[in-house]
C-alpha cells in the first residue's frame, strides 16, 4: 500500500525529467563542475583559516558568489582557540548565544540561539539532520558551517534563523598522522589521534579517536568523560566513481550540571527582598558561589551515539556528478539530573543561612533513530548565452523518538526530597527515587522531498548571476502516548493510575524557496540581494504532538512561516587570502506562536529580526591571521500575547536571548624564534568576545517582571594562546580562557531562577604532533 507521503508531485516529476535528460538541454560543451579540494590532515596552526566553499552539493557556487551570509569555522581556527566542543566553536561566530534549557533538557546537547530563534533542532552533520542529545565533540570534524537566513529550500522544515552543519573527516590519498595530548584546569585530560593511510592509489582508510576525562572549570563535582572512535574507508579516490563508508561512535559518562541558583546575580529580582513590608531591614542577597553544585551524588548521565554512513559519487560525464548518501543513526540517553527549582524560600529573611531552594529531580531515558537516503545531481550546462550550474535531487528521511516516563517512586511513607541550602548545598542530601511508571511517548516523522537549485550566469565574465531554489516536501508525524489517569472519571471502570493510550497524526506539504540576484563588479567581489522562506510544523523537532490547545505542538496549529531578505557584498582581498563580507538582513515570522490570556496557544504572533553583520577572515600576511565578526540585530515581537483587556504584554518587546550587539575577534601572529639548538616559529594570539545584554523574557514592560533574572548583563571575554613548533613534527600549545577572569552569566533558564556560570580563568596545555 503506497503512502501519500511518497506520491510523485508535479515538481518531483519535473526534477526527474531534469535528471533524465540534462544533455538534451545542452547547446554548448559544459564546464567541468568544481568539486571540493582533497583535505589533508594538517595539525598545525599555520593552516589557512579562510574557507572558499561549503560542503553541501546543493550549493552550486563558492562562498564569494553565494547570496547569503555563511560563516565557516575551519579546524585550524578551532585548534588555535582550543575549542573542543561545538559550543566552543560557535562562540567564534557573532549573533549566537546559548540557553540553559529546562528540566530534563538542562544543558543537554547544544542549546543554540541564532538570530532570535531557538536553533537546537537545526543542527546537521554532513547535511543530514543530527539527533544527538549530547554536547558534540570536534575530534572528527573538518569544519563547522553556520548558514544564516532562510533554510527551507536547503533542508525543509526548520526555524527561520538558519542552521549549523558539521563536516566529518573522511579519507584522502596520502599518508598522515596527527593528534594531541592535553591537560587542563580541574584535572581535565584529553587525547586525540587522526591517522590516514593510503592502501593503494585509489583506496585509503582513516581513523579518528578521542578520549577525555576530568572536571569542568569553575564547577564543583561536575564531570565530563567521553570517548569516541570514527573509522572510515574510501574507494576510487581520484577516479570517476568514489565510495566512502564512515561511522562514528561516541559514549559520554558525565555528572550533569543543573546550574547555579541565581540569588544575588546582577539583575535578579525577588518580591520578598524588594518589598519594604516583607523585608523591613533591607537585607540584600549576596551572590552565591558560582562553583556551588546543587545536584546530588547519585546524579548521572550516559549517552551513546552511533552513526553509520555510506556515500556514493559518480562523475557521469565532465560537468555532471551524482551523489547518493545513506545514513542510519541511533542515540540513547540515560540521565538523572537534580537541579535547583523555583524561587528561594526565606525561613528568616534576616538570616541567609535559613534560605533554601527546591530541587527538581528529573529522570530521562530517550532513544532516537534516523534513517535517510539522499540523491543529488549536480552539473553545468549552457542554454544560448546563459550558463547554468544546477543541483537537484530527492531526500527521504524517517526520524523517531521513544521516551518512557520516569517519575518519583510511590512509597509509604512518601519520600521527601531535601531542599538545598541556598549558599551551602549538600550533594549528600537524600533524593527521591525515580522509576519507570508505565507511561511513554513515542513519535516519528516521515519526510519525502524533491528540490531544484539553479544559478544562471550571463554577461561579460559571468558578472551577472540569478539563482533560485525550490523545495517540495511532504511530511507525516505520528505520536503514540500512554498516560496515567489522574482521576476516576468512571468509578470502578477507569481507576486512578490506569494507562490510557492515544494516537495523534499530522501531515502536510511544505513548499519553500529562495531567490537571489548577484553582480560581480570585479572577479574578486560581489554585490547581492536575496529573498527566501522557511516553514516549521508543530513538533518539528521532538515528534511529540499534543491534542491540548495550550501546547505548542498542538495538532490544531499550522506550520509557522518566515520570510527573509538580505542585501550584502563579499570581497576576496590580498590575492584571495582574506575574505571581507557585509550584509543587511531582515526576517519576519508571520505565523509565529503566541499565548493568549488563559495560556491558550494562538497563531497570530509576529517576530521581526533585522540588522547588519560584518565579517573578515583569512591572512593579512603570511604570518598574520585574523578572524573577526560583528552583528547588530534588532529583534522584536511585532504581535504577541493579548490580555483580556485587549492590551499586549509582548508587542514591541525584545526577543529573549538575542543581544543587540555581539563581537568576536581572533588574531594570531607567527614569529621566528631560536632557542639553543631548537629553532622554530612561535605563535602568539588572542581574541576578544563581547556579548550585549539579553532579555530573559519577552515582555515590553520589564519593570513588571518581579522574579528571577530580568536580563543577562553584557560581558567581555579575552582569550589567549601561545604555541611553539619544537620541530616540524612536534609542537607545544597553551590556551588561556577568560584571561581577565570576567565573571558573567553564560546562560539562564526560562524563569531566570538558575543560570550557567561563566568559564573562569582556566588553561589547557597540549602537546601536538603530526607526521
Amino acid at each position: 500500500m503506497s503512502s501519500p507521503l511518497f506520491r510523485l508531485s508535479p515538481i518531483a516529476a519535473a526534477v526527474l525529467a531534469f535528471h533524465a535528460g540534462p544533455a538534451a538541454a545542452q547547446t554548448a560543451p559544459a564546464e567541468p563542475a568544481t568539486t571540493l579540494p582533497t583535505v589533508k590532515v594538517e595539525d598545525s596552526a599555520a593552516g589557512g583559516i579562510k574557507a572558499d566553499k561549503v560542503s553541501s552539493p546543493k550549493f552550486t557556487q563558492p562562498l564569494l558568489d553565494t547570496p547569503q551570509t555563511i560563516s565557516v569555522v575551519k579546524k585550524e581556527l578551532m585548534k588555535q582557540q582550543g575549542a573542543l566542543t561545538l559550543s566552543d566553536a560557535l562562540r567564534l561566530t557573532p549573533g549566537i548565544t546559548f540557553q540553559q534549557g529546562e528540566n530534563g533538557n538542562t544543558t543537554s546537547g547544544d542549546a543554540v540561539f541564532l538570530r532570535g530563534f531557538d536553533s537546537q533542532g537545526s543542527i546537521f552533520v554532513d547535511n543530514i539532520r543530527d539527533i544527538s542529545p549530547a554536547t558534540r565533540d570536534l575530534f572528527n570534524l573538518e569544519q563547522v558551517e553556520i548558514v544564516k537566513g532562510p533554510a527551507g529550500a536547503d533542508n525543509g522544515r526548520g526555524v527561520a534563523s538558519g542552521y549549523i552543519n558539521l563536516v566529518s573527516k573522511t579519507p584522502f590519498a596520502d599518508d598522515a598522522i596527527g593528534g594531541s595530548l592535553a591537560y587542563g584546569t580541574r584535572d581535565r585530560r584529553r587525547g586525540t589521534v587522526d591517522v590516514n593511510r593510503k592502501i593503494t592509489d585509489d583506496i585509503a582508510v582513516r581513523l579518528n579517536v578521542v578520549g577525555q576525562d576530568g572536571g569542568v572549570a569553575g564547577r564543583d563535582k561536575v564531570e565530563s568523560q567521553r570517548w569516541g572512535v570514527a573509522p572510515s574507508i574510501a574507494f576510487g579516490l581520484g577516479t570517476p566513481t568514489r565510495i566512502t563508508l564512515f561511522t562514528q561512535h561516541i559514549f559520554h559518562d558525565n555528572v550533569p550540571d543543573g546550574g547555579v541558583v541565581s540569588v544575588g546575580v546582577s539583575g535578579w529580582r525577588n518580591p520578598t527582598l524588594d518589598s519594604p513590608e516583607t523585608n523591613p531591614n533591607g537585607v540584600v542577597a549576596e551572590r552565591v558561589d558560582s562553583s556551588n553544585f546543587y545536584g546530588l551524588d547519585t546524579d548521572y548521565e550516559n549517552i551513546d551515539v552511533n552513526t553509520y554512513t555510506g556515500r556514493f559519487e559518480h562523475d557521469i560525464k565532465p560537468g555532471y556528478t551524482v551523489t547518493n548518501t545513506s545514513r542510519y543513526s541511533r542515540a540513547s540517553q540515560w540521565r538523572v539530573l537534580t537541579a535547583p527549582s523555583g524561587a528561594p524560600t526565606f525561613g528568616d529573611v534576616n538570616d541567609p543561612s535559613t534560605w533554601t531552594v527546591g530541587r527538581s529531580r528529573q529522570g530521562i531515558v530517550r532513544h532516537n533513530e534516523l534513517l535517510t537516503n539522499q540523491t543529488n545531481l549536480r552539473g553545468s550546462l549552457t542554454t544560448g548565452v546563459i550558463k547554468h550550474d544546477f543541483a537537484s535531487g530527492f531526500e527521504f528521511i524517517q526520524e523517531s523518538q521513544s521516551q518512557p516516563t520516569y517519575a518519583v517512586t510511590a512509597t509509604t511513607p512518601a519520600q521527601v526530597q531535601q531542599r538545598a541550602d541556598v549558599y551551602n548545598p549538600n550533594a549528600s542530601d537524600p533524593g527521591v527515587d525515580l522509576s519507570y511508571n508505565g507511561a511513554y511517548t513515542d513519535g516519528r516523522t516521515q519526510t519525502g522531498a524533491a528540490y531544484l537549485n539553479d544559478t544562471a550566469k550571463f554577461g561579460e565574465r559571468d558578472q551577472f548571476q540569478l539563482s533560485g531554489s525550490l523545495r517540495f516536501e511532504r511530511y507525516r508525524t505520528e505520536t503514540e502516548a500512554g498516560t496515567l489517569s489522574t482521576a476516576a472519571a468512571n468509578p470502578g471502570v477507569t481507576p486512578v493510575g490506569t494507562l490510557l493510550g492515544s494516537r495523534l497524526t499530522k501531515s502536510g506539504t511544505l513548499v519553500t524557496y529562495k531567490a537571489g540576484g548577484l553582480w560581480k563588479p570585479l572577479p574578486n567581489g560581489s554585490v547581492y540581494a536575496s529573498y527566501g522562506t522557511s516553514k516549521r510544523p508543530p513538533s518539528g523537532d521532538n515528534f511529540a504532538l499534543s491534542a491540548t490547545t495550550t501546547n505548542i505542538n498542538s495538532t490544531a496549529l499550522a506550520p509557522s512561516k518566515a520570510d527573509s531578505v538580505e542585501v550584502g557584498t563579499k570581497w576576496d582581498l590580498l590575492d584571495n587570502k582574506l575574505a571581507v563580507t557585509g550584509a543587511l538582513f531582515r526576517t519576519e515570522s508571520k505565523n509565529d506562536i503566541a499565548r493568549q490570556s488563559g495560556n491558550e496557544i494562538v497563531q497570530y504572533g509576529k517576530r521581526r529580526i533585522q540588522g547588519v553583520e560584518l565579517g573578515v577572515v583569512g591572512n593579512l600576511t603570511e604570518a598574520w591571521q585574523l578572524s573577526a565578526g560583528y552583528t547588530f540585530q534588532d529583534a522584536k515581537v511585532s504581535e504577541g500575547t493579548i490580555a483580556t483587556d485587549g492590551t499586549s504584554t509582548q508587542s514591541g518587546a525584545a526577543v529573549n536571548f538575542s543581544p543587540k550587539n555581539s563581537i568576536t575577534t581572533w588574531t594570531s601572529y607567527k614569529l621566528p624564534l631560536a632557542f639553543g639548538p631548537i629553532t622554530g616559529p612561535l605563535t602568539i594570539g588572542g581574541g576578544l568576545r563581547y556579548i550585549d545584554s539579553q532579555a530573559r523574557t519577552i515582555n515590553n514592560n520589564l519593570g513588571s517582571v518581579t522574579t528571577g533574572v530580568v536580563k543577562v548583563e553584557d560581558y567581555f571575554v579575552v582569550d589567549a594562546v601561545v604555541s611553539y613548533e619544537v620541530t616540524a613534527n612536534l609542537g607545544l600549545q597553551a590556551n588561556i580562557y577568560n584571561l581577565l577572569d570576567e565573571d558573567y552569566v553564560g546562560a539562564v533558564n526560562n524563569n531566570g531562577q538558575r543560570y550557567q556560570p561563566s568559564i573562569p580563568r582556566s588553561f589547557l596545555l597540549a602537546l601536538n604532533f603530526t607526521y
